[in-house]
């Protein structure tokens, strides 16, 4: 695991250039090192509102992304700064900060709508800025959030109209915190104090009527209502007398306004402590490389002229990590078999049993680095990896049990092949004796332990290289009638039948062995990839119950203050996903 990233200054991540956003490389290799999960905390508001005073204070340093003091945007693009999480160890804390909304020089609001977007889509904390209090007008900046349907597919099938598309926004979007700068309203409501959290369910109640002006009035609440079950809110005091602003992160403690600094210190913990993990559908932690590839996939479709889908990004994802996992299985199981395998074997079945250890091992490292397995072409692609590695091994350990046998046989049976020379057994009585020598040596070479698979075939060959030599002893030996040569003869004939017969029954174990190991691995997989299913079926499920239970709660609401169509609209889109939940249930294969 790569060591934590310490940025001295954040980086442009995504930059804006001439209305056209592209990637920047520095960002991506720094992403790329990032082992650990992430924590995504992205800010967007209007220009000079003070985002970057914010990140600076969640970065615990005073200094870092820009702090404008013009009318224009000083942030152009996403800037990011990766930093150790201070409250959860073994995290990153990724901080995005975004080019201000609304800047004079723009043209048009094209490029506010694709930064706001990627702002969510990348984070798992949306931070959104304004300055005062949340009226209409107020409402009326948030536009962005109406214009989500637009800008983002959850899901890549064609036959997704953008209600149903829109419905699953909840099951991926990031928590939801608006930061009211300078506020001076004193928080209360009939006499009684509130929190901000109150306040801002109170901005967001509805306005009764079909006409025009009520749509615009419900349309950003109801997006936000929708999109973000998971909302929070927070108020900050003026920081400073005014001529003191422009230069805010120069100024000390002691000249900031006391309550400010309460409020951004409550900010701060808040962030810190509740921001989850980014993640993706089916419980996926993101880490540096993962967001890499998100950012990637998103900037690439937006450039193409299409809209970013969290089900391509995922699906994009899957390629790169599934073949990565495919990979690191294959390795493990290459280091497992090179420290275990000691060849050759003593038999076929001990190498069948460490290769079916190794096996497991390596289809368990595959499960837990791999997701969204399509088809189970991976899968299938690890298991035709290690079939082949498994016959590699086989082969190795024949040639390893061949080398050895044809080794121990010289070693044994040279000083046999120098008498023979010598003429030792060229004379009556001779063969016989031959024959018992060589019979000595054989029992000699099967007390040898370890000789491997090939000892009996290598041995059979030695012997058959050897035979004109023993005929020739047989034929030339005058102390033995020719009945007695016929004998012989037809006992040579039926021992090598027997072992011809032999090695046939030899053969044909093994091919039976072999099936059986191919059954053996394909019910490991089918076993492994079973649990893996239901692990994922579970956290599916777990989610979209989730999903299911905002919904409800929000449904709940409408029809309490008496929005009836709404509600049931939302009701339809809650029969959706549980329809959608029974069909995933009733179609899932196994390899």
């Amino acid at each position: 695991m790569a060591s934590e990233i310490h940025m001295s200054d954040p980086v442009c991540l995504i930059e804006n250039i001439n209305e056209h956003l592209k990637v920047n490389q520095e960002a991506l290799e720094i992403l790329s090192a990032i082992m650990q999960p992430v924590v995504v905390v992205a800010i967007v508001g209007l220009y000079r509102t003070g985002k970057s005073y914010l990140l600076n204070r969640l970065s615990g340093k005073n200094k870092g992304f820009p702090l404008g003091s013009t009318v224009k945007s000083h942030t152009k693009g996403i800037w990011m700064w990766c930093v150790p999480h201070p409250k959860k160890p073994g995290h990153t804390l990724v901080l995005l900060d975004t080019e201000g909304l609304g800047d004079i020089e723009k043209g048009d609001n094209e490029n506010d709508s694709w930064i706001f977007s990627l702002a969510i889509l990348l984070s798992s904390t949306f931070v959104y800025n304004s300055m005062g209090t949340i009226n209409q007008q107020a409402m009326d900046q948030l536009h962005y959030v109406t214009e989500l349907t637009d800008r983002i597919k959850a899901s890549s099938s064609p036959d997704n109209n953008y209600v149903e598309d829109s419905a699953d926004f909840v099951s991926f979007f990031p928590a939801f915190v608006w930061t009211l700068r300078d506020f001076s309203l004193e928080l209360k409501t009939d006499g009684e104090p509130i929190t901000p959290d109150d306040y801002l369910e109170l901005s967001l109640k509805l306005r009764k009527g079909t006409d025009k002006k009520s749509k615009s009035f419900n349309d950003p609440r109801l997006c936000i209502r929708k999109f973000f079950p998971k909302r929070k809110c927070f108020v900050f005091d003026r920081p400073a007398r005014g001529k003191y602003l422009p230069h805010l992160e120069q100024l000390k403690e002691e000249d900031l306004n006391p309550d400010f600094i309460e409020q951004v210190a409550e900010f701060c913990s808040y962030i810190l402590s509740h921001s989850s993990v980014k993640s993706l559908s089916g419980g996926i932690t993101v880490n540096g490389p993962r967001l890499e590839s998100l950012v990637l996939t998103y900037i690439s479709a937006i450039s193409s002229g299409d809209l970013p889908c969290m089900e391509n990004a995922v699906r994009a994802l899957a390629q790169l990590e599934n073949s990565a996992a495919v990979e690191k299985a294959v390795a493990h199981y290459n280091q497992q078999m090179s420290q275990k395998v000691q060849l050759p074997t003593e038999t076929l079945q001990e190498l069948l049993d460490l290769h079916r250890d190794s096996e497991r091992e390596a289809i368990e490292v595959f499960m837990k680095n791999s997701f969204k397995d399509v088809d189970h072409k991976f899968q299938r692609k690890l298991g035709a990896q290690l079939e082949a590695r498994r016959d590699d091994f086989c082969e190795q350990n024949s040639k390893a049990s061949s080398d050895c046998c044809m080794a121990l046989l010289q070693d044994i049976f040279s000083p046999l092949e120098e008498d023979v020379k010598q003429g030792t057994f060229s004379k009556p009585g001779g063969y016989r004796l031959f024959i018992q020598k060589q019979q000595e040596l054989k029992n000699k070479y099967y007390q040898v332990p370890r000789k491997g698979i090939q000892a009996e075939e290598v041995l059979k060959k030695y012997l058959e290289s050897k035979e004109d030599v023993a005929d020739s002893l047989l034929q030339t030996d005058q102390s033995l009638s020719e009945k007695e040569k016929a004998i012989e003869v037809e006992r040579i004939k039926a021992e090598s039948a027997e072992a011809a017969m032999k090695m046939l029954e030899e053969i044909q174990k093994k091919n039976e062995k072999m099936m059986e190991e191919k059954e053996k691995s394909y019910q490991e997989h089918v076993k492994q990839l079973t649990e893996k299913m239901e692990r994922d079926k579970a956290q599916l499920m777990a989610e979209q119950e989730k999903t299911i239970t905002c919904k409800l709660k929000e449904q709940e609401l409408l029809l309490k203050e008496g929005f009836q169509n709404e509600s049931k609209r939302l009701q339809k889109e809650i029969q959706d996903i549980q329809m959608r939940e029974r069909s995933s249930n009733s179609t899932c294969n196994i390899l």
